[in-house]
């Protein structure tokens, strides 16, 4: 997978995690009850996105900016 930058990664995580915890309690509190699962579960899927671009970020590898350590690639 390409690297990501680190901040990106952390706006990216708190936007998905933001939009599926106001998803959830909009989905359980606000709606009406026709859209209640369908916003409730969108909620769900935002917050999940939020926690897999959370595990990209812990677990990543950071970017060597060391030109000799590349590798070519001259085939």
């Amino acid at each position: 997978m390409k690297y990501v930058k680190p901040l990106r990664l952390k706006v990216m995580m708190m936007m998905f995690f933001g939009t599926g915890i106001l998803g959830i309690i909009v989905g359980l509190y606000v709606a009406p009850p026709q859209a209640t699962l369908i916003i409730t579960f969108m909620g769900v899927i935002n917050f999940a996105l939020g926690g897999f671009f959370g595990w990209i970020f812990l677990t990543q590898t950071p970017e060597s900016n060391d030109k000799r350590k590349k590798k070519r690639n001259d085939n």
